[in-house]
């Protein structure tokens, strides 16, 4: 009988997180899982009904005491524990003490006590900047955040650390994850016209899954991590969609709402290189928008459409851009607008 594979999964309460946690689970014969997060009743409810067939542990991730409790005798790393934004870019420090020295000192610590383990980094599409005028992106080219990136510039500090590294390792650059997501003023911070491409978190997971059975292929390499060409959609018109799912009417704000520059996303021009190996693709634009539906029950959907205008004009308050462009600030005018 085979040895199952000792796996270790940071972030396992996060959408994507707690996608491959499932994932896992499905496979504990073939798996030992420890999974890392931090401590609160959110997660311990999460995570309450795999307590007893894996190891679970609650800590921070630049806390070098708790890395000694899992780093020890682990086959493999799905190393997802991170600050997102917003609060990665309003909180800047925090961002980087997590997402940039926390990887480091899980390496580290790795590198001590499981110096075999095969890590598997989730970065972003944000490390290659503004690519509204280019939008096809490829690996090899250049790593340019926007302006006020915190979260990009944290992602590219930790991607170098682990290239450095003694570990075995691969690097997934993730394009936009939709499914799970909540609204935040960040839907604000990107154009209207921006090219996305995006990838579900059931998708994404899975590539993270398939990737511990394609350590050879995978060595030393960056790939980029998208749903494809059937994934493709402009921004204003994927929110559109969006809107109407929800009750939520048309996109009818004040102009200057959206940034027009400054943000990020694109589409993969090489992103079919990692699903050759890992065919992780179930998903499209047409079974994300059913998934959505199936969110909103009729009597949610029409409650939504009868409060819309109170709904929109809460939202549009939070449009950092609009908020520039009425008080006049120069330098963020600068920053969101053309």
């Amino acid at each position: 009988m085979e040895t199952r594979k000792k796996i270790l999964l940071t972030g396992a309460s996060g959408t994507i997180g707690f996608e491959v946690l499932k994932q896992l689970y499905s496979k504990k014969d073939l798996y030992d899982i420890t999974i890392f997060d931090v401590s609160s009743s959110r997660t311990e409810k999460k995570f309450s009904p795999y307590k007893n067939d894996i190891k679970i542990v609650y800590g921070n991730i630049f806390d070098e005491k708790a890395l000694e409790q899992i780093s020890a005798g682990q086959n493999a790393v799905i190393h997802l524990a991170a600050i997102i934004p917003p609060v990665a870019d309003d909180k800047p420090e925090l961002s980087y003490l997590v997402n940039t020295t926390g990887t480091e000192r899980l390496i580290k610590s790795l590198e001590k006590n499981s110096p075999e383990a095969f890590f598997i980094y989730s970065s972003s599409i944000s490390v290659y900047g503004d690519r509204l005028e280019n939008p096809y992106i490829k690996i090899g080219d250049a790593l340019v955040p926007s302006e006020g990136d915190e979260y990009a510039k944290t992602k590219i500090a930790a991607e170098n650390i682990l290239k450095n590294s003694t570990l075995d390792w691969s690097i997934f650059r993730l394009a936009a994850i939709m499914g799970g997501h909540k609204i935040s003023k960040l839907m604000f911070h990107q154009p209207l016209r921006t090219s996305l491409e995006i990838a579900t978190p059931a998708d994404t997971a899975r590539a993270f899954v398939k990737a511990l059975d394609k350590q050879e292929q995978l060595s030393k390499k960056i790939y980029n991590l998208s749903g494809g060409e059937n994934c493709r959609m402009i921004y204003e018109d994927f929110l559109s969609h969006s809107f109407g799912i929800f009750g939520l009417g048309k996109l009818d704000f004040a102009p200057k709402s959206f940034a027009e520059k400054n943000f990020h996303c694109g589409y993969y021009e090489d992103g079919d290189d990692l699903n050759t190996i890992l065919d992780f693709r179930k998903d499209n634009l047409e079974s994300y928008f059913e998934h959505e539906k199936k969110k909103v029950s009729p009597l949610q959907k029409a409650a939504i459409s009868l409060l819309r205008k109170p709904i929109k004009f809460f939202l549009q308050k939070k449009s950092e851009p609009l908020t520039a462009y009425k008080n006049q600030d120069k330098k963020m005018m600068l920053h969101y607008f053309n």
